[in-house]
């Protein structure tokens, strides 16, 4: 399973994805191209814990925001 760390990533962005309040959408664009649109949901209360698998779609979207991020720093 992919995981992305926030602490990982530049702090701008982290402080985006952590900011994201439920039902807020995040798009993603590649080179002037939407290549994903992520929807934050509401935190469980055992989210640190529990280790869910994503659907082959949200890996997808994570992989290329992750390729992403990794081009441009």
């Amino acid at each position: 399973m992919a995981r992305l760390d926030l602490d990982d990533l530049p702090p701008k962005i982290a402080a985006l994805l952590t900011g994201l309040g439920e039902g807020e959408e995040l798009t993603l664009v590649q080179n002037g191209l939407v290549t994903g649109r992520l929807v934050a949901g509401a935190p469980t209360p055992s989210a640190s814990v529990a280790l869910v698998e994503p659907d082959q779609n949200a890996r997808e979207v994570f992989e290329n925001f992750r390729s992403a991020i990794e081009d441009e720093f």
